[in-house]
C-alpha cells in the first residue's frame, strides 16, 4: 500500500488548507486513516484520525474545533481541513493507514499504523 499526501503549501495566519491522503497499491477493508506531524526540532505528534465507519479523534480540542478530518466515499481518500491556521501549525504533515483496526476503533498511536505517506509541508506565516 502507498500513500500519498498533497495539499501543502504556505499560508498566512488565519488562513485554511485542507490535505489530502490517497491511498494505492493494495485493497485493505476496515482500516483508519490518520493525520500526524512533525514540526522542526519536534517529535511527530498525533492531529487527527478517523475510522472506516466514520468515527473521528483528534488531538486536542483546539485542533477540533479548528480541523475537520474526513474521507472519501471509496474510503481510500482521507482529507484534513485545516481552518484558522496558526504558526505553530506549521510542520510536515504526515498521512498513515492501520491495517487492523477493524470497524469502529480510531487509531491514535503511531505505532498502530502499518504505512505512512511521505508527508506535505505546510508553512503557517505571521
Amino acid at each position: 500500500v502507498q500513500l500519498q499526501a498533497s495539499g501543502g503549501g504556505l499560508v498566512q495566519d488565519g488562513g485554511s488548507l485542507t490535505l489530502s491522503c490517497a491511498a494505492s497499491g493494495g485493497t485493505v477493508s476496515h482500516h483508519c486513516m490518520g493525520w500526524f506531524r512533525q514540526a522542526p526540532g519536534k517529535e511527530r505528534e498525533f492531529v487527527a484520525a478517523i475510522s472506516w465507519t466514520g468515527g473521528t479523534s483528534y488531538s486536542t480540542d483546539s485542533m477540533k474545533g479548528r480541523f475537520t478530518v474526513s474521507r472519501g466515499n471509496a474510503k481510500n481518500t482521507a482529507y484534513l481541513k485545516m481552518n484558522s491556521l496558526k504558526p505553530e501549525d506549521t510542520a510536515v504533515y504526515y498521512c498513515a493507514l492501520d491495517t487492523t483496526c477493524g470497524l469502529n476503533y480510531v487509531s491514535r498511536r503511531s505505532r498502530e499504523f502499518d504505512y505512512w505517506g511521505r508527508g506535505t509541508l505546510v508553512t503557517v506565516s505571521s
